[in-house]
Parts: structure tokens; C-alpha cells; sequence
């Protein structure tokens, strides 16, 4: 099965932006989650879309083996670049090209709402171990504070039918299968901070920016430049606060 054609070109231009703009996960939320995979260094984890390897430095510290599965090809140059010693193997959440029952984790970060489907459930199922866990994560724009409610706006008007993980739309294979236990979850507030170039490159490293033709693409640069430098909570600051909720899940195996 093929990716979305918006993550395979989207992310093939915009790798470089991904790795700068994208904010690293809070200490206490990638805790919460290894402690969840019951992660050690006689476990084996695959990263799944593990694009340029952001969460993947964070597995290191487990010290379990690390597998990560990335399908495309100039995310697996960035990974390859920043993490030599980690086994990357090219394939999709439908298709890993891995053995059966080869881990006793599966994570998905900033990743699972592009291949939600009861093809890639039932993939994550065939890799895993009898008993091996599941676990999601991502960072997503907290929707209490009103300058990033505005900043969200603007990127409705150009995201058309793109797989988004706030649409929730991700959740349905979990509910018509019976191959894991339900989900379980918690959610720890992050900050990013930098100046407003980080806020642009966040922006410009969004799969449906990064494929508008070039003038869409600098004119939704422009409104959230103008956002920025106009808000009240925003305007005239060396650094901006860019405020998340990082949201973990995770599930076992049947």
C-alpha cells in the first residue's frame, strides 16, 4: 500500500525544516511512554515513520534495539546522517519488510494519523511479539491559548483533506479491532521556544505548506509572520513560546 501523497512529497522537500522547526518531546511525556513499552536493554523497538530520527534519539536512552522504518527517502538521509548506528530499513506502516514477531515494542511519534488503518494495525500486530505494546505519541499545539487557535485558523484554509492528528479520524482502526487492548493515554503540557524563524520553519515543515506552489506557500508564511508580529503576546519578542500538549497512548498486543 502506498503512502498518503502528501507525507511522500510533502516530507521528501521539507526534511531539512522538519529536523530545524519541530520541537523535541517533554522529559516526564517520553518517560511516561518508554516506562509504558517496558523499554530495557533486552527489548527491541521499532520506530515506525521515524522520519529524521527526532524521537528516535530519544529511544536511545531505553538501550534497547532500535529499528527504525521510514519510507521516505530524504528522511532516511536526514536519519541516516544524524544516527549511523541505528539499523534503518525502508518500508511503510502496511509493509515494514520486518520479520514476524520481530519486537517487543512498536512507537509511532508525530506519525500514526498519516497510516491509521486496519492494514497497518494489523502489520504493527504481525511484528510484535505475543504481549509486546503499542505506543503513540505526538506534540500538538494547545488549543487553550488563543494566539496558536488563530495560528490554527490560518492553516485550515490550506489544508484541504490531508490526514491531521486533531481530527481524531486516527482513533477509528483502534475501535474495530481486536488485535490490542484499548487505548490508554496521558498528556503533559511543552513548551518550544525561539525566535520567530523557528515559529516559520514549524509552518513551512507541514506536509500541506511545504506542497502549495510558491506563492500559496509564501503567503501562509506571511499571514503567520504577521500573526506573530502583531499579537499582543507574541509581537516584539526576542524569543516566542510556542505552547503544546504532548499526548501519549499506548495499548498491548493481543
Amino acid at each position: 500500500m502506498p503512502i498518503h501523497e502528501t507525507a511522500a512529497k510533502g516530507f521528501q522537500s521539507a526534511a531539512g525544516l522538519y529536523d530545524r522547526g519541530r520541537p523535541d518531546y517533554p522529559l516526564e511525556g517520553v518517560e511516561c511512554l518508554l516506562r509504558e513499552l517496558r523499554l530495557d536493554p533486552s527489548r527491541t523497538v521499532i520506530d515506525l515513520g521515524a522520519g529524521t530520527g527526532k524521537f528516535t534519539r530519544l529511544l536511545i536512552a531505553s538501550g534497547a534495539t532500535i529499528i527504525a522504518v521510514e519510507p521516505v527517502e530524504e528522511m532516511r538521509r536526514q536519519f541516516a546522517a544524524s544516527l549511523p548506528g541505528i539499523r534503518l530499513v525502508d518500508g511503510a506502516a502496511e509493509a515494514t519488510t520486518l520479520p514476524s514477531s520481530a519486537a517487543d515494542a512498536v512507537v509511532a511519534a508525530q506519525a500514526f494519523h498519516w497510516f491509521a488503518t486496519g492494514a497497518a494495525l494489523a502489520e504493527i500486530h504481525r511484528v510484535l511479539k505475543p504481549g509486546g505494546r503499542l505506543g503513540l505519541i505526538w506534540n500538538t499545539w494547545d488549543p487553550a491559548v488563543e494566539w496558536v487557535v488563530r495560528l490554527r485558523e490560518i492553516l485550515d484554509d490550506y489544508a484541504g483533506a490531508t490526514p491531521r492528528y486533531k481530527s481524531g479520524q486516527w482513533r477509528l482502526p483502534f475501535r474495530e479491532t481486536a488485535l490490542f487492548t484499548p487505548l490508554e493515554e496521558r498528556h503533559f503540557p511543552h513548551l518550544q521556544r525561539g525566535p520567530l524563524q523557528t515559529v516559520l520553519d514549524r509552518v513551512a515543515s507541514i506536509s500541506f505548506v511545504a506542497l502549495l506552489p510558491g506563492e500559496r506557500r509564501v503567503e501562509v508564511l506571511r499571514r503567520v509572520r504577521e500573526l506573530a508580529e502583531t499579537h499582543p503576546v507574541t509581537r516584539g519578542q526576542a524569543e516566542i513560546g510556542m505552547p503544546y500538549v504532548t499526548d501519549v497512548y499506548w495499548a498491548a498486543r493481543k
